[in-house]
C-alpha cells in the first residue's frame, strides 16, 4: 500500500517499517507482514497520513527488445525500463507484473493492484504465461518429449549454482517447422530466471526470438510493439477469475 501511494520503492517501505516509522490506526508497527484495510485503516509515516491509490489501473504493454520489466536500473546504469514506454495521465505508481528478460519482448501487465498482481505472479496460484519462441534448427521428436517431461535447470543462490531441480511440465504446440528454425507455442505455470531460454537450450535448439503472447486469459493483440492501452473491465474480471480458479484447485506451480 505504501509503495503503490507512491512513498518509496516496497524495499525501502520494509525499512521505514523496520525502523519503526510506520503506524497503522495509531499503533507503531514493526513486524512484517503488516496487513491494512484499504479505505479503514488509517496508516502514518512520520506523522502523515497517507492517501491509497483512489483508482487501480492496469496496463497492458507490447514490451520492446532491450527494455527492463522493473520500476528502474540499477544504480549507475541507464537502460530503458517499461515505465519509460508508458505515460498514463492518471500520473499513479505502476508495477511491472512479474518479469521479462532484457531482450524478450511481448504482453507485460502494469498496475498499482497489489493483490491482483501477487496473485498472478506468486507460485502458488500458478497462472499460465504463454511465449512464442523461435529456435535455430529443427526440433526432432525426442526434444519436444524432454521439453515436454521436464528439464533439469540449474539452481542459483547468492551468485553461486547450489544444485539442480526438474522443470515442471510444459504446454507445447508446434507452431512451424523447417529446416533451419522452429516455431513454439510455450506454456508454463512456473516461472524461473530465463526458463524458457534455457529449456531449448538444454535440448541443443538456443532461442533466436521470444514474446509472451499470454497471461492466463489475457491475450497480446491490437497493442504494436512499444505501445500499451488499458485493460477492459472484462479483461480484468477474466484475470480475477483465472487466480481464483487455480487457488481453488489447489495450485500449479509459480508464475512465469
Amino acid at each position: 500500500m505504501l509503495a503503490h501511494a507512491g512513498i518509496a520503492s516496497r524495499r525501502a517501505c520494509e525499512e521505514l517499517i523496520a525502523e519503526g516509522r510506520v503506524r497503522v490506526n495509531g499503533r507503531v508497527v514493526r513486524e512484517l507482514p503488516v496487513f491494512v484495510r484499504l479505505g479503514e485503516d488509517t496508516v502514518e509515516v512520520d506523522g502523515t497520513p497517507v492517501r491509497s491509490p483512489e483508482r487501480h489501473i492496469y496496463i497492458l504493454l507490447n514490451k520492446p527488445a532491450k527494455a527492463l520489466s522493473a520500476v528502474a536500473d540499477e544504480p549507475g546504469a541507464a537502460r530503458r525500463t517499461v515505465l519509460d514506454f508508458v505515460d498514463h495521465p492518471s500520473g499513479v505508481r505502476l508495477y511491472p507484473v512479474g518479469r521479462l528478460d532484457y531482450h524478450t519482448m511481448g504482453l507485460v501487465l502494469l498496475t498499482n493492484d497489489g493483490e491482483l498482481a501477487n496473485r498472478l505472479s506468486h507460485p502458488r496460484y500458478g497462472v499460465a504465461k504463454t511465449y512464442h519462441a523461435v529456435v535455430k534448427g529443427r526440433i526432432d521428436e525426442a526434444a519436444l518429449e524432454r521439453l515436454e517431461q521436464g528439464i533439469y535447470l540449474a539452481e542459483r543462490r547468492e551468485g553461486r549454482t547450489v544444485g539442480a531441480a526438474r522443470a515442471s511440465h510444459v504446454g507445447l504446440r508446434l507452431v512451424k517447422r523447417d529446416r533451419d528454425a522452429t516455431v513454439l507455442e510455450v506454456t508454463l505455470r512456473e516461472g524461473r530466471n530465463r526458463q524458457v531460454r534455457r529449456m531449448l537450450a538444454a535440448v541443443g535448439c538456443p532461442v533466436k526470438r521470444l514474446e509472451r503472447v499470454a497471461m492466463g486469459p489475457l491475450r497480446l493483440k491490437g497493442v504494436a510493439r512499444g505501445q500499451w492501452r488499458e485493460l477492459t473491465a472484462a479483461e480484468v474480471r477474466s484475470l480475477r477469475k483465472a487466480a481464483t480458479a487455480v487457488e481453488r484447485d489447489g495450485g500449479a506451480g509459480g508464475a512465469a
